[in-house]
């Protein structure tokens, strides 16, 4: 993202709100806000130099990257909410302590136990953190009970329950999700489909894996992006998930997720960012005095029989950051 120019003082870039890291400012231009969705935060960050080319990336153009940084990205830690923290961090303990004994049993029950279990486990989840979960738009799978590939921007682990809380989402992971305790084993046995990034050899296999899904009814939950970005900027798509969808016929559900303060202010302070651990940044979280995750389901993109995966990746992501405004809101 460019900086501001300089010489417009209405876009010169502003202190940031030490509570959600917006540095819009009282005097933010007012074109610019009259571009804004009411569900896609927009936060300055005069401080990001352009995206280099993918050949010039840290690792190669293959390589999972971000120029998201927490000192860059994120609002000052705030040093209130111990005993919030305190609070919080027993109850999500608690929450998945009970997934941890409930999931397995209802795993072996098959589908029809185990999707409700997880989507109340994973509401939880986001209660226990203080986060208040609000959907706008319909249902994620498609009427006719078909696989669809469901895709988002990538920018705070509340991105995950947010998703298994409205849908039987089967995401596709890293493979290093499978060697953290509790997480990984708890996503082994909700079918999470673990991928490695190192090398493109691997890629056919991760495709035809995902095409088999989709063919199979499953919602397959992926960030094309493939590593968080703090939602104030947003990175490219990569184009293999929607080779999948294009191989098994399967359409793709953009859906938009946006974390805002309870007063609706924009606020990167959940994101998941540079050398943050993912201790660190729930930890963030736990001591803020409550956030909102709105989640938008967009309409489904249906891949024609001479769509590429560029264009269709192209499509999807248009939609998941410029949604549809839904009729209706609803908390869950």
């Amino acid at each position: 993202m460019l900086p501001p120019t300089p010489a417009d003082p209405a876009l010169s870039p502003t202190p940031a709100d030490p509570a959600t890291g917006d540095r819009r400012g009282a005097a933010h231009h007012p074109a610019r806000a009259a571009l804004r969705t009411p569900v896609r935060p927009v936060v300055d960050h005069p401080t990001h130099p352009p995206a280099p080319p993918a050949s010039q990336r840290p690792g190669g153009p293959w390589a999972a990257w971000s120029p998201c940084t927490p000192q860059e990205c994120l609002p000052p830690r705030t040093t209130t909410g111990t005993l919030r923290l305190a609070r919080r961090t027993a109850t999500l303990l608690a929450v998945l302590a009970v997934a941890a004994t409930t999931v397995p049993v209802a795993a072996l029950c098959g589908a029809r136990v185990l999707e409700p279990v997880l989507r109340a486990l994973h509401r939880a989840v986001l209660g226990a953190a203080g986060v208040r979960l609000v959907v706008r738009g319909g249902p994620l799978a498609p009427a006719d009970g078909r696989g669809a590939l469901v895709v988002a921007d990538h920018t705070s682990w509340i991105d995950i329950p947010a998703l298994g809380a409205i849908g039987p989402v089967t995401m596709l992971a890293k493979r290093e999700v499978r060697d953290w305790p509790l997480i990984g084993a708890l996503a082994a046995r909700t079918g999470t489909l673990f991928v490695h990034r190192e090398g493109l050899s691997r890629l056919p296999g991760t495709v035809a894996t995902c095409a088999d899904a989709l063919r199979g009814g499953t919602l397959v939950g992926v960030f094309p992006e493939a590593t968080t970005w703090c939602g104030a900027i947003s990175g490219d798509y990569r184009r293999a998930p929607f080779q999948a969808a294009i191989d098994a016929g399967a359409p793709v559900r953009p859906v938009t997720v946006a974390i805002t303060t309870p007063d609706g202010r924009p606020t990167t302070a959940a994101a998941f960012v540079g050398e943050q651990t993912l201790g660190d940044t729930v930890g963030r979280v736990l001591r803020l005095p409550g956030l909102v995750c709105e989640v938008t389901v967009g309409e489904l993109v249906e891949p024609g029989p001479r769509t590429d995966r560029r264009a269709l990746a192209a499509r999807a992501r248009d939609r998941v950051r410029h949604p549809r405004p839904a009729a209706t809101a609803t908390a869950v």
